[in-house]
């Protein structure tokens, strides 16, 4: 179902057509800000833009993984052709094209819990590039998802410790960093391993970003790129989540190891093996944010980027904003009416009970509550990848009536939050946006119109 589907639906849940044309605004940013960071333009741009030396190279062969990687490897190979060698890119299960590429294959693999089949692609994307020389060149798609679609347990561990690991890890709301700093000392592909099997051939690296800061060596956890997390780092997290003791056994016994000096650390800056390693983020965070800010200012409002770098507890971003929109109301501070506030970045939902939902759901049904009564007032927050969470959502909406309609139809909010049912709340209310995958993932976008 798409987005415009999802807004002629909803239309009918706003009380006034300020909140109607407010609703209107904020699926159009939507939309624009997801096609702003589409992959096929984004490589297109790169290849167009950049100086790519690729004669006289014995062997181009490609490699990769994410949410993106259906549009970028197909798109290379259409650019480059014949100019190719092989490669092998791991994509989300469900996501195959009815004609895939000839020369790159492309496997299905499941996301965020990662597979047999994942195990199976990265094992052999590993053997693809080892053996290569220093006339070849390796092309490496990257982007948000790679971490579980490109799981290779390091030796020593399994696949099923891996995903109760990873599960685990998921559900604690750990941020991203502290996520893949565990992921890369359980594996044998991440933290720059995949980059030190190439070598000596040359590495090029294009790069859609999902993680706060653009952070190379966290993005897909930086196959790549040298890592600057430790086994101690790794064992760290599990400490700080309390997760030491419900991991599977072998789990804490190999970081342990790793911390020890038993098991070589990950390869780090300064070593040969990235010595002809070249890296290019073609989409990010910023991209969409820009494009939203456009669709701001072409509908007159005074538009702010709060920041690019949200982080933190759903709910918390969520109250904070509604204490935002009040002052907006109020005093005009830290922007005049009409104002559309931007931010873009990712929060994490610990998650206590056991109801349904994602992070941006919870954003905005954390927000509800403190702009109830603010009749111009109106929230959408998403995923760009148009998966929040275990949902097919990609977010939600809310205003300033949200809570008065809710109360009509007999929902608590605050029973629903209790629960991290989020999504059933806006199921109710006709306020989910279900867009299904995009194809991309440059992390959240939260859009707050006050008028």
């Amino acid at each position: 179902m798409g987005l415009r589907t999802i807004m002629r639906m909803s239309i009918q849940n706003w009380p006034t057509p300020e909140l109607r044309k407010a609703r209107e605004i904020l699926i159009g940013l939507m939309n624009t800000a997801i096609e702003s960071v589409e992959p096929s333009l984004a490589v297109r741009r790169w290849l167009t833009e950049e100086e790519f030396e690729i004669e006289g190279c014995r062997k181009v062969v490609v490699v990769g993984g994410g949410k993106a990687g259906v549009a970028m490897a197909m798109t290379l190979e259409q650019t480059l052709g014949d100019k190719l060698t092989h490669g092998i890119v791991n994509i989300p299960r469900g996501t195959m094209p009815q004609i895939p590429p000839a020369t790159i294959e492309l496997v299905e693999a499941s996301h965020p819990i990662p597979d047999e089949s994942g195990m199976e692609g990265a094992r052999r994307m590993l053997e693809l590039v080892s053996g290569l020389g220093q006339h070849d060149l390796v092309i490496c798609l990257i982007s948000g998802g790679g971490s579980a679609l490109m799981p290779l347990p390091a030796e020593g561990v399994t696949l099923s410790e891996l995903q109760e690991v990873t599960h685990l890890l998921l559900r604690s709301g750990a941020a991203i960093q502290e996520l893949n700093a565990v992921r890369k000392h359980l594996s044998a592909i991440k933290g720059g391993q995949l980059a030190r099997a190439a070598s000596p051939a040359r590495t090029v690296s294009l790069i859609i970003s999902d993680v706060v800061g653009d952070r190379l060596d966290t993005i897909a956890s930086g196959p790549t790129y040298p890592d600057s997390t430790t086994y101690s780092d790794a064992l760290a997290v599990l400490e700080k989540y309390e997760l030491k003791e419900k991991v599977p056994p072998g789990i804490p016994a190999h970081l342990t190891n790793g911390a020890r000096g038993a098991i070589p650390e990950t390869p780090k800056a300064g070593e040969e093996c990235f010595r002809k390693a070249y890296y290019k983020i073609i989409a990010s965070n910023a991209d969409a944010l820009a494009a939203a800010e456009e669709v701001g200012r072409a509908h007159g409002f005074n538009v702010r980027i709060l920041t690019t770098t949200m982080q933190g507890e759903a709910r918390q971003v969520g109250e904070y904003l509604s204490r935002v929109a009040r002052e907006v109301c109020e005093t005009g501070r830290p922007i005049p009416r009409p104002a559309l506030l931007l931010l873009g970045g990712e929060a994490t939902v610990t998650v206590k009970g056991a109801g349904f939902g994602g992070r941006n759901q919870e954003l905005v049904l954390s927000t509800a509550p403190g702009i109830a009564g603010l009749d111009t007032v109106a929230i959408v927050s998403f995923s760009t990848d148009g998966v929040d969470g275990p949902t097919n959502a990609a977010g939600a909406v809310a205003d300033g009536f949200t809570i008065r309609r809710a109360e009509q139809l007999g929902l608590d909010p605050a029973l629903y939050l209790e629960n991290n049912d989020s999504y059933s709340f806006f199921k109710e209310l006709g306020d989910l946006l279900v867009t299904g995958p995009t194809g991309t993932n440059v992390m959240d976008v939260v859009g707050l119109i006050v008028g």
